[in-house]
Parts: structure tokens; C-alpha cells; sequence
């Protein structure tokens, strides 16, 4: 799959792209208006089931998925908000184990060590101070255990049912063929500092705006046909092009997750949803208006997660709110073009801890990616996407191919 070239003058193509987008949109302000106030109407809807002491984000019982038992209102609020918490996706006891495993795993490996040697990470940012929080393993083996679980499969492929997946009579992805896409862990212990993990988006910045295949992706926002944008909406989102870059994902992730290996809870470092499907709708036509500088699209940077920022969208970030608590073997799962963050503060009494596990269907794009990452789980390098630290080739107890099911060969091999 191509990628997109980084523009060797960055602020002038953002200049010319904008004009462009301007001309076949002269009444971008009126639209944006009519957007903004769409979401003022559902961030007024959120902040008001706050208020009553609920959550907006929905929560399923993984039981209910595996059995049909999920109704039609429940994928509409799902939908609607972007996410959704899934509980039990584990046994409890059994993931409280992969989380002693896991710790077992690094610590046996001296891991710590092993990081003051690695690269910079400019997507999370330097952490050369403090206990490390994010980890860049990739094939421990309850991490792979938990990506070729059936169930979890199950799960998967419940969400990705959520898509339009065919128009046309094209299919733009089998939902119900997935593909290991391996990431990291997160171990936060608590009052740990700050990572600066502040409202994003990934998978994208300035080339959503100028790759014209994520154009045509937003396609109902740019022509200002934005009520006929649905986020759920597969077609083109496979041939989208990023600038390649450690913030970027290459693969398409229908859903990005979290798998929890301890409990999370508000306050206690966990994550933040913005609960809005459609909130890119706005994020793409703010940068429009003409009150941002020709050459900028809200602070967008290349390279870089797609920062949501107060000064620009303020009214979104009035709907971000902790995820509702989860225990270990509970996974929370939010749009590819969900605001997300990271509370700045751990003042819990436990460690929140994670793997990071979203869904990615095959298709075209994520094959490309399989050949790389199985030579990568083979020598026990990090994936293509990640930085080559490659911390695990001669780790002890690392996952191996004695390791796979079918199910976990079949999803790690083109």
C-alpha cells in the first residue's frame, strides 16, 4: 500500500490544498455552523448524563456478543458515541495472571535496563525520567495468547459488523476476517508523571486534508453534504495514504482497544473518550474557517498523533469523560477517528495496566503489512510501525510459532 510523500513545503501545500477546498466549498462557514451546532446538541446530551451521575459511553457484556443477544438500540448508541466498554472479554483470574506474566516477563529480561538504550519516542514522548509507563513489547506470550483468542475474535467481528462494509458491489473489508496487529503494553504505576498523552486522534494529521483518498473518505464533509456522512462507512477507508511515521499506524484499525490487566478506574490514569462518531466532521471544517491562519490546520502536525486543542475545539473537548470502571479482562474499543486521551494524573492505588489490542480486518492495506510482521514475531524484532528497538530477540519466554493456534498463525500470515 503507498504511502503519502511528506510535502517538501509543508505550510505551502496546507495554503494551497485549503483554497482548494474553500473553492468547492464557498459556503464553508455556513456548514461549519450547522455542524458545530450538531455537536453543541450532543455534547449538551453527554454533559447532561454526567450530570445524573451516568456515563454516555455504552458497556456490553462480551456473553451477550458471543450469544446474539446485543439489540438494535444498543449498536445505534454505539454508533452514535463511537465506543464502547466490553466486559468480561477475559476470565478475570486468567488476566490477572498475563498481567504477573507480563511483569515476570520484563523484569526477567531486565527490560528497564534495556530502555536507556532505546530510540526516542517522539509519539509519546521522552522517558528518560521516572519508571517507564509504556512498553515497547510486542510478543509476550499472553499478548499473543490474547490477540488469537476465539472469543476475543468474536468480539472483533462484532465491531467490525458495525461497518458499511460493501457498496457498489465492492466489499471493502471481510468483517469477519481479522489480522493480528501487535502493540505494546502500558504499565502505570501510581502517581507516576505525566506522559502528555492530551486529546488526539491517530492515524492521520495533515493528510486528512490533503491525501484526496482521505478526501474521499470525508468526502459528505467537504461538499458540504455533511448529515450524509457516516463515520461507519468503509468505503475508501482501506486506501487512505499516511506519511509514514512511528505516530502512524499503516494498517486500518475499524476500532483501536484497550485489553485491561488490572483495574481501571477515573482518576487512577485511565483513559478519556470524546463520544462523538461524527466529531471529525468538525475537526476538518474548523480548520477551514477564517479564523485559522492560511497556512495551518489547527495545530495539525505531520508525523505527529492529530492534537485536539482547546483554542481550536474547545466545544468537543467539553464532552471528554473518564471510561466507566473496568476490571481485568474488560476491554474498551473506540473509533479509528475518535478524541482520546490519557488522564495526566495516577492517583489510584493500583497499577493501570494494558495491552494495547484494537481491530484491524483483512484487507489489501493490512495485508502488506503481515510480511514484515511475521518476520518481526519470528526473530522477536519490533513490528514495521513501531521504532527498531527490537528489545525481544533475546528475551527469555518470548512468544514462538509452538505458541500459535491456527486461528493466531492464520491472522499473522498473509
Amino acid at each position: 500500500m503507498a504511502h503519502m510523500e511528506m510535502p517538501a513545503d509543508v505550510g505551502a501545500t496546507i495554503k494551497a490544498t485549503k483554497q482548494q477546498l474553500k473553492a468547492a466549498l464557498p459556503d464553508y462557514k455556513r456548514v461549519f455552523d450547522e455542524v458545530e451546532a450538531d455537536i453543541r446538541a450532543q455534547v449538551e446530551e453527554i454533559k447532561a448524563i454526567r450530570a445524573s451521575g451516568g456515563n454516555p459511553i455504552p458497556q456490553l457484556q462480551a456473553d451477550d456478543i458471543v450469544n446474539g443477544n446485543i439489540t438494535a438500540e444498543q449498536i445505534a448508541d454505539i454508533r452514535k458515541r463511537g465506543c464502547v466498554i466490553v466486559h468480561g472479554v477475559f476470565d478475570r483470574a486468567a488476566t490477572e495472571q498475563w498481567n504477573r506474566d507480563i511483569g515476570e516477563y520484563l523484569d526477567g529480561n531486565n527490560f528497564e535496563e534495556a530502555l536507556k538504550n532505546a530510540a526516542e519516542d517522539n509519539y509519546f514522548g521522552t522517558l528518560n525520567e521516572g519508571k517507564p509507563q509504556i512498553y515497547g513489547v510486542y510478543w509476550s506470550k499472553p499478548q499473543v495468547l490474547a490477540r488469537q483468542d476465539e472469543r476475543m475474535k468474536k468480539v472483533q467481528c462484532f465491531l467490525n459488523g458495525l461497518w458499511k462494509t460493501e457498496s457498489g458491489g465492492k466489499q471493502h473489508f471481510d468483517p469477519n476476517n481479522i489480522i493480528s496487529y501487535a502493540d505494546r503494553v502500558r504499565r502505570r504505576p501510581p502517581r507516576s508523571k505525566p506522559l502528555g498523552l492530551s486529546p488526539h486522534v491517530d492515524s492521520g494529521t495533515i493528510e486528512r486534508w490533503l491525501d484526496e483518498n482521505f478526501r474521499y473518505v470525508y468526502r459528505n464533509v467537504f461538499n458540504g453534504n455533511w448529515r450524509e456522512y457516516d463515520p461507519f462507512d468503509g468505503d475508501g477507508r482501506t486506501e487512505v495514504r499516511e506519511i509514514p511515521s512511528p505516530a502512524n499506524a499503516s494498517i486500518f484499525r475499524t476500532f483501536q482497544g484497550w485489553t485491561s490487566l488490572s483495574p481501571q478506574r477515573t482518576h487512577g490514569g485511565t483513559l478519556k473518550l470524546v463520544p462523538v462518531a461524527n466529531g471529525m466532521a468538525y475537526i476538518l471544517l474548523r480548520a477551514l474557517q477564517d479564523d485559522v491562519a492560511e497556512d495551518d490546520f489547527c495545530g495539525a502536525q505531520p508525523k505527529r498523533a492529530l492534537g485536539v486543542f482547546e483554542q481550536w475545539h474547545g466545544l468537543l473537548l467539553e464532552a471528554e469523560c473518564p471510561i466507566p470502571d473496568m476490571e481485568a479482562g474488560d476491554c474498551v474499543f473506540w473509533h479509528c477517528d475518535l478524541v482520546h486521551s490519557v488522564e495526566a494524573e495516577h492517583n489510584g492505588e493500583f497499577d493501570s495496566n494494558v495491552m494495547y489490542i484494537g481491530v484491524a480486518p483483512r484487507c489489501p492495506k493490512n495485508e502488506a503489512y503481515l510480511d514484515g510482521q511475521w518476520t518481526a514475531f519470528v526473530e522477536g524484532k519490533s513490528p514495521p510501525d513501531f521504532a527498531a528497538d527490537d528489545f525481544e530477540t533475546t528475551f527469555k519466554g518470548r512468544a514462538t510459532e509452538a505458541d500459535l493456534t491456527e486461528l493466531g498463525r492464520r491472522q499473522l500470515q498473509r
